[in-house]
């Protein structure tokens, strides 16, 4: 861990229960995030990537509060957010934002671009009438947009402006954390990187963290500084981005850096293609949960579940075959 962290979690866990029966009772658990771990400096943009339903949203979400954790231990700026014993969560809202995936379904079509830009400031008790307009007006321009926007309501908007008023909502009050949940998924290429380049931009005019969760690697690489690679609910790389780009440690890693698209036709990368599909999280294999798809796979992966380590400076992985 970092003595610069802003964040830092210690097995971190999520289990949805399912039920069933006359009395509903719990038949079984969805194991969406287990025993996740990692740190967020100061003014540094971690990467948090995988595919779909590996546990990336639920984590951040936990980290947020919308969320409260089975088990683990959540410690935001000195403060622990999270109490296992008491399942309390204390999260400052005011240091902690997001910005959501869909622009289309996170901001109320019935409010206006003032109204929703200016909610956290009258809850937090910040600003009111012509102050929250001067601030909500400061806000827009800062993200872009005209000040005559702030009398129009969402629906006015294309995918793009709407994610900026998103991004607009989460700066209102000024954080020291933003966690980014997809927040280019549902945008046209050329929109993604407008909103990409702003999100840069506004890290190094305000000096907050980013925790951005994505699934296009293409993307992790040209915004975030680290990167952790998750699959069914644990990490299991963690390294600097160029180093975890020029030469991931495990196979999983491996597989989906193989699959990132070339932009040069002249060039041929040689795809890993996994076999099977990803397991349950309901019923995850045991040991390695990478095990039923992995081509190097080994005995003492069904047997024992290989701990995140530090294999090289700061290079986490958890695979059998570094050790």
């Amino acid at each position: 861990m970092s003595d610069n962290a802003l964040l830092t979690v210690k097995g971190l866990k999520k289990y949805f229960p399912i039920r069933g029966g006359i009395f509903s009772k719990v038949v079984a658990q969805v194991q969406a995030v287990d025993d996740v771990g990692f740190y967020l400096n100061k003014g540094e943009n971690l990467g948090l990537v995988g595919e779909s339903g590996c546990g990336k949203t639920t984590t951040g979400r936990m980290i947020m509060g919308l969320l409260v954790p089975t088990a683990g231990e959540v410690v935001f700026d000195g403060k622990v957010i999270f109490e296992p014993e008491t399942g309390k969560i204390r999260v400052d809202r005011r240091d902690i934002q997001i910005i959501f995936q869909d622009p289309y379904a996170s901001l109320n079509p019935r409010m206006t671009v003032e109204d929703i830009v200016g909610e956290p400031l009258i809850i937090h008790g910040i600003a009111r009438g012509k102050e929250k307009t001067e601030r909500v007006v400061k806000l827009l321009d800062t993200v872009g947009l005209p000040p005559g926007y702030k009398d129009r309501y969402p629906h006015e908007f294309s995918g793009g402006q709407r994610q900026r008023i998103g991004i607009a909502r989460a700066l209102a009050l000024n954080p020291k954390l933003i966690v980014c949940d997809e927040p280019v998924s549902a945008l046209d290429v050329s929109i993604q990187a407008q909103v990409i380049n702003l999100l840069e931009d506004l890290q190094a005019e305000f000096g907050f963290s980013y925790l951005f969760i994505a699934h296009d690697l293409s993307v992790i690489k040209h915004i975030s500084d680290r990167v952790a690679v998750m699959y069914l609910g644990k990490i299991v790389e963690m390294a600097e981005t160029d180093v975890l780009f020029r030469n991931p440690l495990h196979p999983y890693t491996e597989a989906l850096l193989s699959a990132v698209p070339v932009p040069d036709p002249t060039l041929r990368r040689e795809r890993i293609i996994l076999e099977g599909d990803v397991p349950s999280p309901i019923n995850p294999p045991s040991g390695c949960r990478f095990r039923t798809r992995c081509p190097y796979v080994m005995q003492v992966c069904g047997e024992q579940a290989p701990p995140l380590e530090d294999i090289e400076d700061g290079h986490y992985a958890a695979c059998f075959l570094r050790y």
